[in-house]
């Protein structure tokens, strides 16, 4: 049966027809009906269904749209939204196509007009200050003239798309009619006219997208140049009240006496200030309904009585902000006092690198490896670079240092309440690397070592060593000037399941901090990598954490919930609760493990109604949420560079002076990072040979050494080097601990006592 053609897209105009949707595996591609409207693309079963039942709604200003094949194309808004749809024809796609990207670059352009709409010039004549809000004006409407003659050029394309039809069916008609000389003399003259024609026509066609591709381009450029030119605006603003800041504590200093307060000389100026610093305290202690309810409790706004005492009880926010005044003031004083003491000389910052080389891109297929590996333990099956990242398990390590500064706020805090927010923030910001990290990285070699010395930097330095082959573990330490040490040690257990991979990370992490002696402790969730077999692979954490504070018994529980198409939840979701030993509840946390983390005040909890379950709620009455961490941007061209942060491109930059052992002089990584894959293979061939070698090697001696051996009972007795076995008092728990000894090594340029590995 012939579907019933849709009507040529013209901008700005409802587009309907029907299209088929791939739904599964079983189903495969369904027929339904698609609505294209005011930016907005909507799909229901049947037509009826229009006006009560929408199946799913995707929205074209921030989606990407893709052409597979003739009648196939992908719309995709990131990941949490993607449509696999397939036209009847080619020329029916191309329809679509046009429409959804008419629609997309009208969107774009109104989202980009209201987002402008603040800095609209005023009525009156401009002033200097005023020129860059006339000048947004000018480009807005040289924008609309643009979108204007994309409108024309659009309509022009359309025309010559109508009249190339029919000059198709009048060829068509020709060929049908019993030709004699004059009759074949005219179809040579007409498919000669139809040839130029279509010559014609895909002039028109390119010349409109090399219009549009101008006119997007040049709107971009602007965006951007406005975009630099207030936030120049906000920095000169901020130097501004620095500036006045400074100059009044200089005055200050220079008088020699405490300046009076404004209200001894002019009471007017007294009065305006109250009112401004009650608004000011009002806007600190605003109250707000929380972020979408995990199923263990509900967040809602306090009671307004806490109003009153809002500032003595609002906790962690009043007495950070206090710190940091109290930093930047004595920061200031420092500047501004001649008599204090300055450092002699200051050791420049090291630059480090920005980019590696540009990932290359060849094809290899994961299934036609992986479709063996299935229930097994994927430590033990060699594979190809083809899968890999250029860094190490052990670099990937001490990327969870990457937001060190979470643990030197915690490391000043004075309550251990406020300190597990930071710490239970640092455990969820570990994850923000993975988010598009689908290579594997190098599992190390036995005694294969990794150094990370920030101290200049950052005030830390941390190293890593693998310390078991079978099963792989590494052991990590990181110590900091700013009083905080972090050791873990993990052991990597995966399993393939066909569909997906799990890493499930055993082990567990430990966070002691010098000044208040608070020790903590936890460990990691369940990662699992998506749609091994056929589709674009997507990573996801899952899971629930446990972080205890043993010497106050503080506990935060956090959890991460899974992935789930059918959840109106956002999507990689942490939700969390700070309670005390006598398990009162002090703080929510929530946010996301790619994006950021939000905590609030919990001011007074209570039983709520029954979930979905059964089972009843807690209710929580909180003051309003403040950030407590971000994620870093990514570099430009990180979809390039394996999507590596800035910390991630400086961990395999060569340095001088580090271990024979470490992970940036292992030559396979090193060829890899260059783009040398197959090179990179051989050598990772050899390396895993050499290891196994040493490994039968040191397993005759300790038979040779055993006085009694029996069979099967030995193990290879490796040491590790730079880190011991012990049993912590503390947690109850056994781990490598760092016994000292490699930056004094380092130090003397003495590595006599490392083997040989690479």
């Amino acid at each position: 049966m012939s579907e019933p053609k849709s009507p040529t897209p013209t901008p700005g105009d409802t587009y309907k027809g029907w299209l088929f949707k791939w739904t599964n595996y079983i189903k495969g591609y369904q027929r339904r009906w698609f609505v294209l409207s005011n930016g907005l693309l909507s799909y229901y079963r049947t037509q009826a269904e229009m006006g009560h039942t929408c199946r799913g709604t995707i929205n074209l200003a921030t989606a990407n749209i893709t052409v597979e094949d003739s009648c196939n194309f992908v719309i995709s808004n990131g990941g949490a939204q993607t449509y696999h749809l397939k036209a009847s024809s080619e020329v029916e796609r191309q329809r679509w196509i046009t429409a959804l990207e008419l629609a997309k670059a009208k969107a774009v352009h109104m989202q980009a007009e209201s987002d402008d709409s603040g800095d609209d010039c005023p009525a009156e004549p401009p002033t200097s200050g005023q020129g860059g809000g006339c000048r947004n004006l000018e480009i807005q409407s040289t924008l609309r003239t643009l979108g204007s003659k994309v409108e024309d050029l659009n309509t022009c394309n359309d025309l010559i798309v109508k009249h190339g039809s029919a000059l198709q069916r009048s060829l068509s008609e020709l060929e049908g009619i019993r030709v004699g000389a004059d009759v074949g003399e005219k179809m040579r003259q007409v498919t000669e006219r139809a040839t130029l024609f279509r010559i014609t026509s895909n002039a028109m066609i390119n010349a409109c997208r090399d219009f549009l591709s101008l006119a997007q381009n040049h709107g971009k450029r602007w965006q951007k140049a406005f975009q630099v030119e207030r936030d120049q605006r906000i920095r000169l603003e901020e130097t501004l009240e620095q500036l006045a800041k400074q100059h009044n504590h200089l005055e200050r200093a220079f008088r020699g006496a405490t300046v009076l307060p404004p209200s001894f000389s002019n009471p007017a100026l007294a009065n305006k200030d109250k009112k401004g610093d009650a608004s000011d305290e009002d806007d600190d202690n605003e109250f707000f309904d929380a972020m979408e309810d995990p199923a263990e409790f509900i967040t809602v706004p306090a009671d307004p009585k806490y109003h009153r005492s809002g500032s003595n009880i609002s906790g962690l926010s009043s007495e950070t902000g206090m710190e940091e005044q109290s930093v930047n003031f004595d920061e200031q004083s420092m500047a501004s006092n001649p008599e204090s003491p300055q450092p002699l000389e200051l050791e420049p910052v090291r630059q480090r690198r920005t980019r590696i080389p540009d990932k290359p891109n060849y094809y290899l297929n994961l299934w036609s490896i992986m479709k063996n590996c299935i229930g097994k333990e994927l430590s033990k099956i060699p594979m190809p670079v083809n899968f890999n990242e250029p860094l190490s398990m052990l670099q990937r390590l001490s990327e969870d240092l990457e937001y060190y500064e979470l643990l030197d706020k915690a490391s000043k805090c004075q309550s251990s309440l406020e300190q597990m927010c930071y710490v239970a923030a640092f455990t969820v910001s570990s994850y923000s690397t993975t988010v598009h990290r689908t290579g594997k990285p190098f599992n190390p070699l036995l005694a294969e070592t990794f150094e990370l010395d920030r101290l200049k930097d950052c005030g830390y330095r941390s190293l890593c060593e693998q310390v078991s082959h079978h099963p792989p573990a590494a052991a990590h330490h990181a110590s900091s000037e700013k009083g905080w040490t972090l050791r873990q040690e993990i052991t990597l257990a995966s399993k393939f399941r066909g569909k997906y991979l799990s890493i499930m990370p055993l082990g567990s992490i430990q966070c002691l901090f010098d000044k208040s002696n608070n020790h903590y402790s936890w460990k990691k969730v369940t990662t699992t990598v998506h749609n091994i077999i056929v589709g674009k692979l997507w990573i996801d954490q899952s899971g629930e954490i446990d972080v205890v504070n043993h010497k106050t018994g503080d506990r935060c529980h956090l959890k991460f919930a899974p992935y789930s198409y059918f959840s109106r939840d956002v999507p990689r979701k942490v939700t969390g609760v700070v309670t005390d030993k006598d398990g009162k509840a002090h703080y929510v946390l929530s946010g996301t493990w790619d994006e950021k983390m939000e905590f609030s005040r919990i001011m007074q909890s209570s039983k709520g109604e029954n979930g979905t379950e059964g089972k009843q709620r807690t209710v929580y009455q909180t003051l309003k949420a403040k950030e407590i961490w971000k994620k870093n941007p990514l570099p430009e061209g990180a979809e390039n560079m394996y999507f590596f942060s800035s910390l991630a491109l400086t961990l395999n930059e060569p340095e001088e002076g580090v271990a024979p052992t470490d992970c940036r002089r292992r030559p396979d990584q090193r060829l890899m990072e260059d783009g040398r894959w197959d090179e990179a293979n051989a050598e990772k061939q050899r390396l895993e040979e050499k290891q196994r070698t040493v490994r039968r090697e040191r397993e005759r001696e300790a038979v040779k050494a055993a006085s009694s051996p029996e069979e099967g009972t030995h193990s290879d007795n490796y040491q590790a080097m730079w880190f011991e076995k012990l049993d912590d008092p503390v947690s109850g728990e056994t781990l490598h601990v760092y016994k000292g000894g490699y930056w004094e090594a380092k130090e003397q340029g003495n590595w006599d006592a490392c083997p040989e590995i690479f």
